[in-house]
């Protein structure tokens, strides 16, 4: 699955509101600058603080 550039350029991290980038192979959303990876479920983003988890995992 991948996930449409147009939505991409328009989400956030809800935790430093910066922009996310898209993992294709693990098809997660990456916050980098927190070292975060926010689920992507049947294609909708899941954009939760509290459903983050580490990235990349360990």
């Amino acid at each position: 699955m991948s996930i449409d550039p147009e939505l991409l350029e328009v989400l956030a991290c809800p935790q430093d509101k910066g922009p996310l980038s898209y993992d294709a192979e693990k098809d997660v959303l990456v916050n980098p600058r927190l070292n975060i990876a926010y689920r992507i479920d049947d294609g909708i983003p899941v954009l939760l603080a509290d459903e983050a988890r580490d990235y990349p995992e360990n």
